[in-house]
């Protein structure tokens, strides 16, 4: 494993990190005995920085990631991120009990790096007005944090304010040779960088569209190389090679998927990349950007869903369909949103347009209106008739 210096503490934090969000889930819920192994592997491997956040897994995360590093003496090998969830919070006393509840549930006496959760400019404004500074400097004396940072969801032109606002140590952005001018992007992350802070990358995959078999156009790019990779290596590949990173978070949930990414990291310094291969890079990030219909990381912060429709679920299949060329996309968005697999349906046909979704995206996706094309293009007059037919047939076979 490969490990890259925070400035302001001299702390060597793995160049990969591991993103609590996504464990591996049986019937609805972690399944522990599976993504406790994960986790255990890879800190074996030189992973060292573990993020969690208070929602993530509708709130269990914390408490599951609190009790793998108690269960197994291992609190002390590595770094906790979590998340202040500002948004529940009106006043520094709020603040305060939701850090000890924390605290709790991670079972721990102190979170290392300790983030001020999914920040725009008018939310930075109103966790100020609440109290949040004065919170981050009592919680930074007592030691129950040891390093302060925030996760940015916002516009670029937020972004530099906020960093210039408080002494962070550290700070989380998206970013991904697709997102090189969306939210921070990168002249946020060189400005973060030139005020010493370190940056942790989310979303580095795209919600894992990144390291799917690339639509043709992109594989014709990507054969051009003198060395071949696979498209996950193209990806974290490409942001390990800026000298500006600190971490790279990855949503690790599968053996294979998580041994790659720890091969990757411990053979990706920066500047690894050669000249030619960015710019086959940039090539490929402007052929995604011409098939992709939508940009949904598929973080789930707009779930759940007042009328009950997966949204994530509806624009991943939507992308496949268009963007991977995947022909069975549209049966597949049948079977899985068409209440065949859970019993209750979720498909894009049944929004109200209640626009409750908005305020959540951190991409700021106009759901509603993306959700009436997913509708167009996705059932049409048959669906009806398929989803019927197919859970006909299912329930005969469970008989």
């Amino acid at each position: 494993m490969l490990y890259r210096e925070v400035p302001k503490n001299g702390d060597k934090l793995s160049a990969l990190g591991y993103g609590c969000m996504r464990f591996p889930v049986k019937r609805g819920r972690i399944d522990e005995k599976l993504a406790e192994k994960q986790i255990l592997h890879a800190m074996d491997q030189g992973v060292n920085y573990y993020d969690t956040a208070y929602p993530y897994h509708n709130g269990k995360s914390e408490p599951f990631l609190g009790k793998v590093l108690n269960q197994n003496n291992c609190r002390d090998s590595v770094k906790i991120a979590t998340k202040l969830p500002h948004w529940r919070t009106r006043s520094k006393k709020d603040m305060d009990a939701l850090l000890e509840e924390q605290l709790v549930r991670l079972k721990t006496d102190r979170i290392d790096y300790y983030l001020i959760h999914a920040l725009n400019g008018e939310l930075w404004d109103t966790a100020k007005q609440n109290g949040v500074i004065e919170f981050m400097d009592d919680a930074l004396k007592t030691g129950r944090i040891l390093n302060a940072g925030f996760s940015f969801h916002g516009l670029a032109e937020d972004f530099n304010i906020i960093v210039d606002d408080y002494d962070w140590t550290f700070c989380q952005i998206q970013y991904n040779f697709l997102d090189t001018r969306n939210q921070a992007g990168k002249s946020g992350l060189q400005y973060a960088a030139s005020r010493d802070m370190a940056v942790i990358i989310m979303e580095p995959l795209r919600g894992g569209n990144l390291a799917k078999t690339p639509p043709p156009s992109v594989r014709k790019i990507w054969d051009q190389a003198e060395q071949k990779k696979n498209p996950a290596a193209w990806s974290l590949g490409w942001i390990w090679n800026h000298p500006e990173v600190t971490v790279i978070l990855s949503g690790m949930n599968d053996d294979t998927h998580i041994d790659e990414n720890l091969t990757l990291a411990a053979k990706t310094p920066p500047g690894v990349f050669t000249e030619k291969e960015v710019q086959l890079v940039d090539a490929a990030a402007a052929s995604f950007r011409a098939v992709m219909r939508v940009g949904c990381t598929g973080c789930q912060y707009c779930m759940p869903c007042p009328a009950g429709v997966n949204i994530p679920s509806c624009f991943e299949c939507y992308n496949s369909r268009h963007a991977f060329r995947d022909k069975s996309a549209k049966l597949m968005y049948l079977f899985q949103n068409g209440g065949m697999v859970t019993e209750k349906p979720s498909l894009a046909s049944m929004c109200v347009q209640c626009e409750k979704c908005l305020d959540k995206c951190p991409q700021n996706l106009p759901i509603p209106d993306l959700l009436a094309e997913v509708q167009e293009d996705m059932e049409g007059f048959l669906a009806k008739p398929l989803i019927w037919l197919g859970r006909r047939m299912l329930k005969v076979r469970r008989k």
